[in-house]
């Protein structure tokens, strides 16, 4: 029997399969034909494409069974469909179809265009501040949000989202 020290090591050395499939150089795509659950669906998400057949299912499977996952499943989900839809799959464990994943994946692309066409400098700020309020205390980000309203409200993009907004036009943002 291996030591939770050897079991540990070589967990490591097959989850670098997921780093592999999601930093190679080269498209990766993964073909489900069937189930892709816990480490299987993990692995497909490291992959730049999912090519998944009519029957296909899904799930994370790991609360089902008092595993918590592996394999970057949990980075993979919050990074393609954002932190609470991989929070449901990943602590109700329910099983989905090709066709909610499908849903799901058009959902992603209908967010991401609209945040390409949003501002990009007040963006980066609010990503700076959503991360800190993760582990930071109040105080910090209340004295980095008020950092961010003055540099913001001085720029180009604040400027033209107001005019837009009492125009009741639609933004274009610079990033400026």
């Amino acid at each position: 029997r291996q030591t939770l020290e050897e079991s540990f090591d070589g967990l490591k050395r097959m989850q670098e399969s997921s780093f592999l499939l999601h930093t190679m150089p080269k498209p990766t795509i993964a073909a489900i034909n069937g189930a892709a659950a816990g480490a299987s669906l993990s692995m497909s998400m490291a992959c730049d494409l999912r090519v998944a057949v009519d029957g296909a299912v899904f799930t994370t499977a790991f609360a089902r069974i008092g595993f918590s996952g592996d394999f970057g499943g949990s980075y993979f989900a919050t990074k393609l469909l954002g932190s609470a839809k991989a929070r449901e799959l990943y602590l109700l464990g329910e099983r989905f179809d090709s066709a909610e994943a499908l849903r799901i994946g058009k959902e992603v692309d209908e967010l991401a265009d609209r945040l390409a066409e949003g501002p990009p400098l007040s963006y980066r700020y609010m990503k700076r501040h959503l991360n800190l309020a993760e582990h930071g205390n109040l105080r910090d980000v209340l004295d980095l949000e008020a950092e961010a309203m003055m540099y913001t409200g001085r720029s180009e993009d604040f400027r033209a989202g107001t005019a837009a907004f009492l125009a009741k036009k639609k933004a274009k943002f610079t990033g400026r």
